[in-house]
């Protein structure tokens, strides 16, 4: 590989620091799992764009928690699924490199039908969201604590006890767009995955 004009970076050292944080990071749009949920790890502080065009989840609900970044204390809006199926999955992050100027990793999944990405016990942590969705027999207002369709709030979150949730026995989004802090699954299947590494700003939307 060729070295970078400044700072001596290697484009294949810079990928191998780079990808496996990507990799952790590409969860669901709206829905979908770099980071863990509110704080049972220090979230980076930098987001990352989720796009999809369909999520079909079980056991969804839905809280408030705040998240540690390097950045200081961010409000989030967690997302959570006993399991999901994501169609068309998409995930970018912006990563400015020091003499030479942003970096955009670009991560793919999911683009056949017949094999979507799928997820369990999937999490994330986003301050904007934006999706068509339905919901099957949801309850609005239930208390954080007492949710009993969905996963619960992930283990290490700061949330507090009996504030606003809501749940539903299954939720599907489509036309997904999110701008997340964090993602956590349990396990992630990425059918046809693809990435890249690209210089300057290559987002998902």
């Amino acid at each position: 590989m060729e070295s970078l004009a400044r700072g001596g970076t290697r484009w294949k050292r810079f990928a191998v620091v780079m990808v496996p944080s990507v990799a952790a990071t590409a969860a669901i749009g709206v829905a979908l799992s770099q980071g863990a949920l509110a704080a049972s790890f220090s979230v980076s502080g930098q987001q990352f764009k989720v796009s999809a065009d369909r999520l079909d989840g079980k056991g969804f609900v839905q809280y408030g928690a705040v998240d540690s970044t390097k950045a200081g204390k961010k409000p989030v809006a967690v997302v959570g699924f006993n399991e999901a199926k994501i169609r068309n999955l998409c995930q970018s992050v912006v990563v400015p490199v020091p003499a030479f100027g942003d970096v955009t990793m670009k991560l793919g999944a999911g683009a056949d039908a017949s094999a979507p990405v799928e997820a369990k016990k999937l999490y994330i942590d986003a301050d904007d969201i934006g999706a068509n969705a339905t919901f099957n027999n949801i309850d609005i207002g239930v208390a954080a604590d007492s949710t009993s369709k969905g996963p619960g709030p992930n283990k290490g979150d700061k949330y507090s006890p009996g504030s606003f949730a809501q749940q539903a026995d299954s939720a599907t989004f489509t036309d997904v767009k999110q701008r997340a802090w964090a993602t956590t699954a349990g396990t992630f299947k990425l059918s046809g995955l693809k990435m890249a590494v690209k210089k300057g700003k290559n987002e998902c939307y």
